[in-house]
């Protein structure tokens, strides 16, 4: 008969630990950039270096792991995103060129030197043959891949571009632009629109949020501006964050997008009705150069100057809600009788939003109890 000694010693050894989120990834260098795949737990990133690594992601401990490594840019690698179907992954560099790499293995499959006068810093892939670039000089490139060459060549920026997006019906390109305007172009008509008002700052990021009826950028003051579409020339509103700078800005849904900044900050900020949610998490005294969303929506993952990707559960920031209105009767003044007694007046009161599970208010917020 085996005591309860033996049982113990052979018992089997425990499962592998469950993490909430993937472990952090540690890089040899500063990683300028982060882009997730659209459908597998598969991260890319680009360095100081010009070095690009995919790494499969995983929240089992220790699971996380380095698939490739490309060193084909000669300067800094300062931005990566994967095409559509996630075979593809482009990457745009500190020496002006554009690299196609095959998402599978890594390898280069086409590289378009000298691409623009200045150093490349921003790019999207408008769809699988159309993707756009802006330079450090202000110049925007639409470049049509099938046939590797410029179709729009363009310059009505006096800085850098910092960010690009597009309308859902791929006909209408935004920038962000150092310069303190957003500049307004149509694809289909290859042809410069208008550039909005100067704001105060560096715009540093640019996205559309409310079904498209919203367009917000991020700036180096730590404002957020509101443009209302078709209404490009001026802001609708804007919102003052506590924070250095907005240095990116991802939407979660139509109403909550997560901002990085220089201060080390991720925080999630709900859009009309203004308000700072809370810190979704924090890269301890170091700038975030960039955020990315996993393919499900469950992951936010960033990349900062501390050579960090860290991992963040954004899954129940859609399911929250931030602001609710309550009716409250009040009655009539006493000495005023009422023409029907059982009436009484209705007047809205509102609540301060809910602090989600998990996600600590900021310190200094005056929704903090």
């Amino acid at each position: 008969m085996a005591t309860d000694d033996e049982d113990e010693d052979g018992g089997e050894p425990p499962g592998p630990k469950i993490r909430d989120t993937p472990e952090d990834i540690r890089l040899e260098a500063i990683a300028n950039t982060v882009a997730l795949h659209p459908s597998r737990d598969i991260l890319v990133c680009g360095d100081v270096d010009g070095d690009v690594y995919a790494y499969s992601y995983s929240c089992t401990e220790g699971e996380n792991r380095e698939l490739w490594s490309s060193g084909h840019h000669m300067k800094s690698c300062r931005q990566v995103r994967f095409s559509a179907d996630g075979h593809k992954i482009y990457s745009i560099s500190r020496d002006k060129a554009v690299h196609l790499l095959d998402a599978e293995r890594g390898k280069l499959v086409t590289r378009i030197r000298g691409a623009h006068e200045a150093p490349i810093n921003s790019l999207l892939l408008v769809d699988e043959n159309i993707l756009a670039t802006g330079d450090d000089g202000g110049t925007l490139k639409v470049w049509d891949m099938r046939k590797g060459m410029a179709i729009m060549d363009l310059k009505h920026h006096e800085d850098y571009i910092s960010d690009i997006t597009v309308d859902q019906a791929k006909r209408i390109l935004l920038t962000a632009s150092g310069d303190g305007t957003m500049g307004v172009f149509n694809i289909k008509r290859r042809r410069f629109e208008l550039l909005s008002e100067y704001q105060s700052g560096d715009l540093t990021s640019v996205a559309l949020m409310k079904r498209g009826k919203k367009v917000i950028c991020g700036s180096s003051e730590g404002t957020i501006y509101i443009f209302n579409w078709n209404g490009f020339g001026a802001t609708s509103d804007r919102f003052a964050l506590k924070a250095e700078s907005v240095e990116c800005i991802i939407p979660v849904t139509e109403s909550i997008l997560c901002t990085a900044s220089m201060d080390g900050y991720i925080r999630a900020v709900n859009l009309l009705p203004n308000r700072v949610i809370g810190c979704i998490g924090q890269h301890v005294g170091e700038p975030i150069e960039e955020l990315a969303k996993s393919w499900d929506s469950r992951f936010l993952a960033s990349t900062a100057h501390d050579q960090l990707i860290k991992f963040w559960d954004i899954s129940s920031l859609p399911n929250t809600t931030w602001l609710r209105r309550i009716t409250v009767p009040v009655p009539q003044r006493a000495h005023r009788r009422p023409q029907n007694p059982n009436q009484l007046k209705l007047r809205y009161h509102p609540v301060p939003p809910l602090p989600i599970p998990g996600v600590p208010l900021l310190p200094g917020s005056k929704y903090q109890r």
